[in-house]
Formats: C-alpha cells, structure tokens, sequence
C-alpha cells in the first residue's frame, strides 16, 4: 500500500478522498453511511468534512487536540502487545451523535476549538519511536472522519516497524474500509447496543452498518481485532438484549475476538443517568462466556478477576490485569505456560512494563 500524494487546499486542509458529483451539481460524501450531500460551503455532519468549490475537503489534517502516551489496556486492548505504551492522538468532531459522549468536548467540536497541536504523519511516527511507544493509535475521536491523516500516519508508522490501531465504531461504507483497515494493525471497535432503536434514537446512526464492518474486519482483513460494549441502564443493559448480542457475536465474529464490556458514566445528554452498577458488567460477562466467548472482560470499574486473561484449555490465569498494570504472566510463544493452548492475539516474548501511567506530549510540525 502506498502513499497518495494529497492536494492541500490550505494549511491543515486537503482534497478528501472519497466523493462523487450528483445530478443536481451536489457533492456526496462517500466516507461514511450518512452520504451528506453537500452545496459550495456547506459542511458534513461530521463539521470537519466540507465542500469547497468542486472537492470535500478534509479541514483538519496534521492538527490534532493533543497527543498522550497510554498504556495499550486504555484502547482498550487485551491481546495486542500487552504491558506497552502507545501515543494516542484524535482531532475534532464525529459522524455519530451519541447522547452519552464521553469525550463530547472533543467528538463535539468545532475544529478551530480543538485543534491546538500540529503534527506530520512523519512527525508522529518518529516521536513515538522517541518515546519507546510500540504503536500509535487513532482514538478520542473516530479516526474514520479523518481517515486520510490516518491512513498517512499509519503508513508513516509502518515504515518505522510501528503498529497503529484504530479506536473507531465503526461507521465507515463499504466502499472505504478497505483502504482504511488496510492500514491498520488492530482495532478497538465499539458496538454500542444491539438495537437499531437505540443506534436511531441515540447515537443518530444505523446498527447494521456497524454489523456489516464488524463482520468485514473479522473475515476480510488481518487486523486485531477486539470489540466495546458501553453498558448504560435501562437502556441497552438487559438480559434478553445481551443475550442476543453475544449469540450473534459468537456466530459472526468467532469466539476468540475479545469483548469488553464498560461502565457508563453519567456525561454530556446523559448527565441525569446513573453510572452502570459493577453487578451489571459481571453479568454480561457471565453472559458471553456461557455464550461461548473466551475472552470477555470488564472496563472502568475495578475488577482484577474480570480483566485478567483466563486460559480457555485449562482455565488457569495466563494475564493478570489490575486497571491497566499487568501482573501475572504465564504465556510462552503466545500460548498457555501450563497446558499448552494457544492464546488469541498478538504477543511479544515478554509484556510491557508501562503500567497505568499517561504523559502528555507536544509535537512540533
């Protein structure tokens, strides 16, 4: 996969990649399921996507609304390069509108309001070789709607023997993800309920199309991959709808993906809802195990037991995770120390020893 070469209309702003004219003289945004259909200045749900003259542009490429180093178990990831840090960088806006953003200042902004550091794809792969990152990742807000700044600084990590990952959820069209995923290494996606009334009525969007990229990642490509679940109450939590979740998940998807179920916490639209009770997050996970799943875990609570690794052959205690810091560590070449079974994922010889820690970074362009 190589490189395009990009038309930069002004600093910070290219030719998007995927649009075609209409009959009527509009511009279709091709990137994600929404298709904006757009007239000379207008802008795409997103905010950051906009016409000028006969192109939509991308209005935030290299700006970014800050880089961090995280530990990889934030993305989060369970079973790529456990233990190692990775920088973290997004920039603004979104194409979903989910009423429970927990990252709504920045999904939620204008680009101008966000965009404080600047930074080339190649800036960014070298600065996360500086800083002993094993990856970067794409992540607090969708990296689908900047997917050409993404794309070049995964190539750009590529190149430098870096992996990247992608924290999206997953609304992209078929006619994108190809050259979006081919990039990636992993990816974190968020199924966000198994309702299409709560996609419709709460994050402004459709379930199948994330069903359907789901299904793409899994089968189509040789990204890592690993799924979120937000648990929020009484409104995508219960049983039955569990239930149905992790028997699709099983048939579709396999039992070796990862899943994650997180607490909500109460934010943005939302503010008037309780947080998710840690007897909800058990359950679920209880749940998907019976389901068939082999790894399933639990997210922004504490729990140890439900964020270890557990060997699917003998049941023993392969990871042990306590809040992003590993513990216990009983893989050899990827497989379980005690019985031999293999372990679904991408592991080096030995974890990282990054632990819970975060740091803030300035790049310069």
């Amino acid at each position: 996969m190589e490189r395009l070469r990009r038309t930069e209309i002004e600093p910070g702003v290219i030719v998007g990649q995927w649009f075609h004219e209409l009959p009527d003289g509009r511009l279709q945004c091709d990137l994600c399921p929404r298709f904006c259909h757009l007239r000379d200045g207008q802008r795409g749900f997103c905010f950051v996507r906009r016409r000028m003259g006969p192109a939509i542009a991308l209005a935030s490429y290299g700006r970014s609304s800050g880089f961090c180093i995280d530990p990889i178990e934030k993305k989060p990831l369970a079973h790529f390069l456990p233990g190692t840090s990775v920088l973290s960088f997004g920039t603004a806006g979104c194409n979903l509108g989910c009423k429970f953003c927990q990252n709504w200042d920045i999904s939620k902004a204008r680009e101008a309001d966000r965009l404080a550091d600047s930074a080339s794809p190649e800036r960014i792969a070298a600065a996360a070789g500086e800083s002993g990152c094993r990856s970067v990742a794409f992540t607090y807000n969708d990296p689908v709607i900047f997917a050409e700044y993404a794309i070049d600084t995964a190539l750009a990590c590529r190149a430098l023997g870096l992996k990247t990952v992608a924290v999206t959820a997953g609304y992209i069209t078929a006619q994108a993800r190809p050259e979006f995923f081919e990039a990636m290494d992993a990816a974190n996606i968020d199924l966000k309920a198994f309702t299409e009334d709560f996609y419709h009525k709460t994050c402004y969007g459709h379930l199948q199309d994330v069903l359907d990229t789901l299904m793409y990642v899994r089968r189509e490509t040789k990204v890592w991959l690993e799924v979120t679940t937000l648990l929020i109450p009484g409104l995508n939590d219960s049983s039955a709808e569990i239930d149905h979740l992790c028997r699709w998940y099983a048939d579709s998807l396999g039992p070796d993906v990862p899943l994650h179920f997180t607490a909500f916490h109460p934010d943005y639209k939302m503010a008037d809802v309780p947080r998710t009770p840690a007897e909800t997050l058990q359950r679920a996970r209880e749940q998907a195990r019976r389901a068939g799943l082999r790894y399933v875990y639990t997210g922004n609570v504490f729990d140890a037991d439900g964020q270890s690794t557990y060997c699917p052959g003998c049941g023993r205690l392969v990871i042990e995770r306590d809040w992003h810091a590993l513990g216990e560590w009983n893989l050899e070449d990827g497989s379980c120390r005690f019985c031999g079974t293999p372990i679904a994922g991408v592991f080096e010889a030995a974890p990282g020893d990054w632990g819970r820690r975060r740091a803030r970074v300035r790049l310069a362009a």
